[in-house]
Order: C-alpha cells, then sequence, then structure tokens
C-alpha cells in the first residue's frame, strides 16, 4: 500500500519539526514573529520620494513595497525593497531613510508602499 502524500506545507512542518521541538514552543516563536511583524508604527515625518527623471521620461509608475526596519526611537535603520521597479526603488528607499516614525517598544518592522504616480 502507497503512503499518502502530504501536500499542506503547514502539515510536513509540524511532521518534521514536531519531532524535536514541542509544538508549544513552535506557537510561541511564530507568535513572537507575527507580532513584531504586525506592529504598526504610525509615520511622524514623511520625506516624499524623488521621481528619478529617467522614470519619467519612460513614463514608469508603480508601487514599491519596502519593507523598514524602525529602531525603538523611531529612526529607520534599514530598508529593503520587496517588489516595484528597481529604478523606482532606489528613490523610495532613498525618501524613506529619511522617514521618522512614532517611538516603540523595541527594534520593529514596518511594511509601507510607496506610489509613483506621473500626475501627481
Amino acid at each position: 500500500m502507497a503512503k499518502r502524500v502530504e501536500r499542506s506545507w503547514r502539515a510536513r512542518m509540524v511532521r518534521v519539526l514536531g519531532r524535536s521541538v514541542p509544538v508549544s514552543v513552535m506557537l510561541v516563536c511564530l507568535g513572537m514573529g507575527l507580532q513584531m511583524r504586525a506592529e504598526d508604527r504610525a509615520v511622524k515625518l514623511r520625506v516624499a520620494p524623488v521621481y528619478p527623471e529617467i522614470a519619467k521620461r519612460m513614463r514608469v509608475t508603480g508601487v514599491v513595497k519596502l519593507d523598514v526596519t524602525v529602531d525603538a526611537t523611531g529612526k529607520v535603520t534599514d530598508v529593503k525593497a520587496v517588489s516595484g521597479n528597481n529604478v523606482l526603488a532606489e528613490a523610495a528607499q532613498e525618501a524613506v531613510r529619511k522617514w521618522r516614525f512614532a517611538p516603540g517598544e523595541g527594534t520593529s518592522t514596518v511594511s509601507v508602499n510607496v506610489d509613483f504616480n506621473l500626475n501627481q
């Protein structure tokens, strides 16, 4: 009789990790990660990105999604582009590095969308 193939990624992870790590420890770790990721920090100072001249001439528009690391004081310590046009991503990262967020508990990661529209 053939073994049943597990199609669920979650089922495979529980099967593999469940043997060496208690499920309660896994759930606590996952919960902590989600809490830090989901923290919503208000933007206190927002600097608009400079639309790259080459992107204007080529009429490139779109949204750049960024993961922004913010320290306890609200200062941006790291910015990583998740998606979007590379030329626009550089401009978005440069602008968001100048942003300031509301102070919070410890370091957190905030998702930010920067919209580039020629009609702005």
